[in-house]
């Protein structure tokens, strides 16, 4: 799949190094939404370990050769109570501040989005900080909705 630039494949392993700089960025990215983020050194993900499962995917999305942007779904248990077992979480979404706006992230997610429905998956969630505007606009158009609102007391 691709656009003007960008081709979206499964992640590999060799691509583990600029995976984990782009879960820094990401980190360094979201710490002015959330003051609970522990001190460096701190990993949201074990990417080793989602690269190899099976009930997950990993992509990349690569321009001239070079990765700039990357995502992941992964199968999770709904709670009990839902009418679904089963959902996907997508997760990992960083793109590169280079190429913000070019619909790469909307690659990501479409290839993400195709594994879930090929899995039975139909409910898909996401988590994104409420005052992370432009994540927001960017899932809204994909077509999420905002769902349920996560509050803390400090």
């Amino acid at each position: 799949m691709t656009t003007k630039k960008a081709t979206v494949r499964e992640a590999t392993a060799k691509d583990l190094p600029i995976l984990l700089s782009f879960e820094q960025e990401l980190i360094r990215a979201e710490r002015p939404f959330d003051p609970t983020i522990r001190e460096d050194p701190v990993s949201y993900y074990d990417l080793g370990k989602l690269l190899e499962d099976n009930e997950a995917l990993v992509v990349v999305a690569e321009v001239d050769g070079r990765i700039v942007s990357s995502g992941y779904a992964v199968k999770r248990s709904a709670r009990h109570y839902l009418d679904h077992e089963y959902y996907s979480y997508l997760g990992f979404m960083y793109t590169h501040p280079e190429f913000r706006g070019e619909g790469i992230n909307g690659l990501i997610m479409e290839r993400l989005l195709e594994w879930s429905k090929q899995r039975g998956l139909e409910e898909v969630r996401l988590t994104v900080y409420e005052d992370n505007i432009p994540a927001i606009k960017a899932y809204e158009k994909v077509g999420f909705k905002k769902h349920i609102v996560e509050m803390r007391l400090v």
